[in-house]
């Protein structure tokens, strides 16, 4: 599926575009699908328990708050996505491994990279709205994601 969120957001006015706070390090640099979420602070155990599900095309939105502090992705949490299907992963946070996550064939949006890693408690809600970059990720909504930003649908638009 080819896109450019450019076209989208002309097409669709009513879609929500992000803010231009997420930076790209994955090797896929355009991505789609539904939204899954998880809202998690500084523990990224659901994030793995849900990347070793089959993510059948969908894109992980995880809400960690903005919190700069951990790293809530890595490569083994990227490659786990790759193995089981996930389109993507966009993270109100940030991620660990960059040079080994920019190889892998994953969409991968984070605020900045940080080598330490995350707290190991399971915290966090699954499948629940979350807010960020001026945008509301809804589990089941469409994101699409290219060099240009995030557009979020509440429906597929291609």
């Amino acid at each position: 599926m080819t896109f450019l969120t450019t076209d989208l957001s002309d097409a669709h006015p009513d879609v929500q575009v992000a803010d231009p706070i997420l930076r790209h390090f994955g090797g896929s640099r355009t991505f789609s699908g539904p939204i899954a979420t998880a809202k998690v602070h500084e523990d990224n155990v659901i994030v793995r328990a849900t990347l070793e599900t089959p993510g059948e095309g969908r894109v992980l939105v995880v809400d960690g708050g903005g919190s700069t502090r951990t790293a809530l992705v890595g490569d083994i949490l990227a490659g786990l996505g790759v193995s089981n299907g996930w389109a993507g992963l966009v993270v109100n946070g940030c991620i660990r491994d960059s040079a080994a996550v920019r190889e892998m064939g994953i969409g991968v949006m984070a605020l900045a990279a940080r080598p330490n890693r995350s707290n190991k408690n399971g915290f966090g809600e699954l499948e629940v709205p979350v807010f960020f970059a001026g945008v509301a990720f809804n589990p089941g909504a469409w994101l699409y994601a290219d060099d240009d930003g995030i557009v979020v649908a509440d429906h597929a638009l291609i």
